[in-house]
């Protein structure tokens, strides 16, 4: 898991003017909450911090003025029009040897069984419980080899070591669906054959 250093300044304005200033000044505006403290209005430098977002569950260094606190992400808002722009960051405050529940990706390997199956991820991601210190940055599936009909639960995934389930273990993360023949389309043709007339 890797670890990143980004220095953070308080803020004290707060509001959607103050939020378009710092963001206009390259900067995102982030909260740091956790341990029952209050919460802590940060700015952050946003090419940084989109670099640091890259790594799924990114233990942050940050240093707020000259203080080192721990933190992961908790949640992300993303610019839903422009890609690769953050509007806003909630950060988790860590402590090393402290466990967290966080969500990590699943990840595939090898081949399906021969034949047109389609492989159905119902999950992408699943709930671990793991030290905040050596979060797993992803889970690899084996699918070499199911056929149709074949599902993996959340229980049958072998997680790294030192991580433990925190979801439900009966939950379907990866089924195989027997690929449909795909029908003609007349109704498309009708409608093509009706705009003509």
């Amino acid at each position: 898991m890797s670890e990143v250093k980004i220095a953070a300044e308080s803020r004290t304005e707060f509001g959607k003017g103050a939020s378009r200033r710092l963001r206009r000044a390259d900067k995102l505006p982030a909260v740091v909450y956790g341990h029952g403290e209050d919460p802590i209005h940060v700015a952050l430098p946003h090419h940084d911090t989109l670099m640091a977002l890259k790594n799924s569950n990114v233990l942050i260094n940050l240093d707020i003025e000259g203080k080192s606190q721990l933190v992961i992400p908790k949640a992300v808002q993303r610019d839903a029009l422009r890609q690769g722009i953050l509007e806003h960051v909630d950060l988790l405050t860590v402590k090393r040897g402290e466990k967290v529940v966080v969500e990590i990706p699943v990840l595939t390997e090898g081949e399906l069984a021969p034949g047109s199956n389609l492989l159905e991820n119902v999950l992408n991601t699943l709930s671990v419980e793991a030290e905040a210190t050596h979060i797993p940055e992803s889970v690899t599936v084996s699918i070499a080899g199911l056929d149709a009909g074949a599902s993996i639960l959340a229980k049958d995934i072998p997680l790294p070591s030192g991580s433990t389930l925190a979801g439900d273990e009966d939950a379907v993360v990866l089924q195989v669906l027997a690929a449909q023949a795909e029908e003609p389309a007349a109704e498309g043709e009708e409608g093509a054959e009706g705009a003509e007339a």
